[in-house]
């Protein structure tokens, strides 16, 4: 079942009555509540809180957490600022936790090789849809190593980003530059929320990565796996771009696209799904070649 994704945009009072999140509006004499906007809290994912005028029942909190939603709060630039996830979303997490605490610097090489394989090949992907020459990328991909020393990925990018966008934009991926790289940072941290959300949901520590080691992020192993699914959001901001229409404002239409990243239709293991759905394959997977019973984990391609 796909997990819808709630965005809060306005003022508005946030609680939970029956296992249902309960929506009210602020009136001229305080918050009333409005009669049938009730979602089942067991068809959320994740909710976005972007106003800051939104109040949320701790009761709420606790639902939501209970049934492993993936909660964003925004800053007061509208952009997303922290998450906050379950810490008790499987059964057999303590093992699972070991697991995964006492993987060897070999296996995670591994990891490693097969994640930026994986990531160049999709890019690669979106880039043939432009009709783009990608012979280059193919072999880099295909040329990855344990660990990626020779840091393929790093050559892979360069190429990528030079080709992705229109010539004339004459686009530089930087996190503070100019459009579109905050359409590109909003649909990352979207990315980056639901990844963290199935690393829970199998049961792994989302601080404790397979390359990332930033001891100040908390979900180094969430900006590991997320790499191979980059090139999904990528295109969602393509598609925007050669649309025409304006994108220099974040604006609710834009959110609207960028909100839709859950819902896209991958291919996962030779099979359809969506984004959401087939990344719990990718997590699940994932936790089992930390026990030792998988070599591999399933990553997206393109439908």
């Amino acid at each position: 079942m796909i997990k819808k994704t709630l965005y809060f945009g306005n003022p508005a009072y946030l609680s939970c009555q029956n296992d249902q999140l309960v929506i009210s509006v602020p009136h001229a004499k305080g918050f009333d509540k409005m009669l049938g906007n009730t979602i089942p809290v067991e068809d959320i994912g994740i909710v976005i809180l972007d106003h800051q005028q939104i109040t949320i029942t701790q009761h709420l909190i606790s639902k939501l957490s209970d049934n492993n939603v993936a909660l964003i709060n925004c800053d007061d630039r509208h952009l997303p600022s922290g998450l906050m996830l379950n810490l008790s979303g499987h059964t057999l997490q303590q093992a699972r936790f070991q697991d995964q605490l006492n993987a060897s610097v070999p296996l995670k090489k591994q990891l490693w090789q097969q994640t930026i394989k994986a990531k160049i090949t999709n890019q690669a992907s979106l880039l043939r849809k432009k009709g783009i020459e990608t012979q280059n990328m193919m072999l880099w991909a295909n040329d990855v190593k344990s660990g990626d020393g020779e840091f393929h990925e790093a050559r892979a990018a360069a190429y990528y980003w030079a080709n992705l966008f229109p010539a004339e934009l004459d686009f530089r991926r930087e996190r503070d530059g100019e459009q579109p790289n905050g359409l590109l940072n909003y649909g990352y941290a979207i990315l980056r929320a639901t990844v963290a959300r199935g690393l829970v949901a199998s049961g792994l520590l989302p601080t404790m990565g397979i390359f990332h080691r930033n001891q100040y992020n908390a979900y180094c192993l969430a900006d590991d796996i997320m790499e191979p699914y980059r090139p999904f959001v990528d295109e969602v901001v393509v598609g925007i771009v050669q649309s025409g229409a304006s994108y220099n404002t974040l604006d609710i239409t834009l959110k609207k696209q960028l909100l839709s990243i859950p819902t896209l239709d991958i291919k996962i293991d030779g099979k359809r799904s969506p984004l959401m759905v087939g990344l719990q394959r990718t997590t699940a997977s994932l936790a089992e070649c930390f026990e030792g019973t998988n070599r591999k984990i399933l990553y997206p391609e393109f439908v």
